[in-house]
């Protein structure tokens, strides 16, 4: 749903990107996130001094890669990779003449695009995992802010109702989505972290797997019982099995939810999952790069400058509201913005329901540094792994994740 007004746009606007504006007056951007066609026309259209020329590319960073072209900026997911990061310039100098200041944006964002202290990546948008439920339960939770695995455990055994072994209503269950799975892993110290290709602490890994079996055992009886729950009702979307009480709580990401409609979003509440004060962000988050081999610097400087701005951004926001962008994409290129005062001040003005419910800043914490193909071995990899070994009875061995990781990379590499 995200792409479809943006990719009109996108396709509608070629013609015009495609213009050639001559010489170092014209940045190209390659980008994966279809709002940049958007960004840019408004940039190009606010004065007449530079022009941004849009490529779109669905894995930038594996294009740079491939080509011996390079653009004057990069704009997309999966730039963070050490290899990924040699193609870019330190940014510091941005700070130094204070034409954008590290404290514009959410610190520990900022923080994971730096190699020997420099600053080779700029934070544009971010998301995380809300834990959603019928507003009209509110007060079941005791925080305004976040709930934790144990609370959540807790409320959704009291949820439950069976009759003959047979449930009626399920609180949570983690095995609905191995995403959560996932995330289980994340707050548990798992670290997983860019190695060759991936290192992660198999002790945490371990007792993520335990506590996640655990969590069905003590709340849900088994797998079977909530597979047979989950093949009963969920034919039906999990927002209207909350509405009618039939599940307490589910997990979405923050751009699912705030790309819900406007009668979902006031009838639902929601709360930022969150363990020691960390509430994790997930992994394909939106930086910005510069390019070593960009010719239009200024034109580059220029819509860096311009684009990491608070008016800026607001004016943005308030652009795609009135072009209906909103509806289906949510807030700054599909996320929070990485600056705060954007995120905390402006986003509530067309999100209400982030009025009393933003965690502190400091609580956003990002995955480390992850190989470029993180996409590839956490869809392919590592969730079939967590949701295997979920269901996995003491006597049953478990391919381990070390194994099919050096599998993977044999006939891939």
């Amino acid at each position: 749903m995200r792409l479809t007004f943006l990719s009109w746009l996108f396709l509608a606007a070629l013609p015009f990107f495609s213009c050639s504006f001559g010489g170092g007056i014209t940045a190209v951007i390659w980008t994966d996130q279809p709002e940049f066609a958007f960004y840019s026309e408004y940039f190009n259209a606010q004065q007449d001094q530079y022009k941004i020329k849009i490529q779109y590319h669905e894995f930038p960073a594996q294009k740079l890669t491939e080509t011996d072209a390079h653009p004057d900026i990069v704009i997309g997911r999966r730039l963070n990779s050490t290899s990924t990061l040699n193609y870019f310039k330190p940014m510091d100098a941005y700070f130094n003449d204070e034409a954008i200041k590290q404290s514009d944006f959410y610190y520990k964002l900022l923080s994971i695009a730096k190699i020997d202290e420099k600053q080779y990546l700029l934070p544009v948008s971010f998301n995380a995992p809300l834990i959603i439920f019928d507003r009209k339960k509110s007060d079941l939770l005791s925080n305004l802010f976040t709930v934790n695995f144990s609370e959540m455990k807790e409320l959704g055994i009291d949820h439950n109702a069976s009759s003959r072994g047979v449930y009626s209503r399920m609180g949570f269950s983690p095995v609905w989505d191995n995403n959560f799975l996932f995330l289980i892993s994340v707050l548990m110290n798992v670290s997983f972290s860019e190695a060759n290709p991936l290192k992660w602490n198999l002790e945490a890994l371990d007792s993520a797997n335990d506590f996640a079996r655990q969590w069905i055992i003590d709340a849900n009886r088994s797998i079977q019982a909530v597979e047979d729950f989950s093949f009963k009702y969920f034919y039906n979307p999990p927002p209207k099995l909350l509405l009618s009480g039939r599940i307490l709580f589910y997990c979405l990401s923050s751009n699912d939810y705030f790309t819900l409609g406007d009668d979902l979003q006031d009838s639902l509440g929601f709360r930022w999952l969150c363990e020691e004060e960390i509430v994790p962000i997930d992994d394909q988050s939106v930086y910005l790069g510069l390019t070593k081999k960009g010719k239009a610097l200024n034109a580059a400087d220029a819509f860096i400058a311009w684009f990491f701005n608070a008016d800026t951004q607001h004016n943005l926001l308030e652009m795609s509201r009135q072009h209906r962008i909103l509806e289906t994409s949510f807030g700054i290129c599909g996320g929070f913005s990485a600056m705060p005062s954007v995120t905390e001040k402006i986003f509530p003005l067309y999100y209400p329901n982030l009025l009393g419910h933003m965690p502190p800043g400091d609580f956003f914490t990002p995955p480390n540094r992850l190989p470029a193909d993180w996409h590839i071995l956490k869809e392919r990899i590592i969730l079939p792994y967590l949701e295997e070994n979920i269901r996995k009875q003491d006597d049953t061995e478990i391919y381990p994740l070390e194994n099919r990781i050096s599998d993977w990379m044999r006939v891939n590499r």
